[in-house]
């Protein structure tokens, strides 16, 4: 029998509308999940501004708080 965990979505925020994503899906993932470009956004992890840096081990959890913004170009 599986583990329900492993097929339990995580619910989690995402500039203040509910989101799920499946258990051990990293930061980058996720964004991409989300059809978005992990190279053309910002992120604030449950607060904080993360630094790219850490993306590839943060792992989402049950209940984050994620803020996603779009880089913009131009003048």
């Amino acid at each position: 029998m599986a583990d329900s965990q492993s097929v339990t979505p995580l619910i989690l925020m995402v500039n203040g509308e509910e989101k799920q994503c499946p258990t051990a899906t990293t930061l980058p993932q996720f964004l991409e999940l989300q059809g978005m470009n992990p190279k053309l956004v910002a992120v604030e992890y449950n607060g904080q501004i993360l630094h790219r840096q850490h993306w590839d081990s943060t792992v989402i959890a049950n209940e984050d708080n994620l803020e996603v913004v779009t880089i913009v170009g131009g003048g």
